[in-house]
């Protein structure tokens, strides 16, 4: 049986890309893997990408996940781009808070408003 490949939406509104995490957890190794593959071919198509990550549909993933978007946030800010999160669960947003990286990525409540951030941010 083949692997199973996590799933993202991808849509665009205005300058931003969203991303849309549609698994509820992100847990393992593969997943990640696959996760990683799927977000920088997204990125890689862009010159200057404006992205918004959204985790609503996310209730568990493992730190692998951290270290992942810490290399998306490299990547897309290697390319002159933006990057920002959105609808991420409370016990989820504790371990953004307890590892600091709430310091590191623009963190918004909801699309609505990352939107509005990512086209008002320059």
């Amino acid at each position: 049986m083949a692997p199973i490949k996590p799933r993202i939406s991808v849509e665009y509104a205005g300058n931003a890309t969203i991303i849309t995490f549609t698994d509820e957890k992100i847990l393992e190794e593969k997943d990640i893997q696959a996760l990683q593959e799927s977000i920088m071919s997204v990125v890689e198509q862009s010159e200057r990408i404006n992205m918004i990550l959204d985790f609503r549909n996310v209730r568990f993933l493992s730190s692998s996940v951290l270290g992942l978007l810490i290399r998306i946030s490299k990547k897309i800010y290697e390319c002159d781009g933006k990057l920002r999160l959105c609808n991420i669960d409370p016990k989820i947003y504790e371990v953004f808070k307890i590892t600091r990286l709430t310091k590191i990525f623009d963190i918004y409540q909801d699309i609505e408003s990352a939107t509005e951030g990512s086209s008002t941010a320059d």
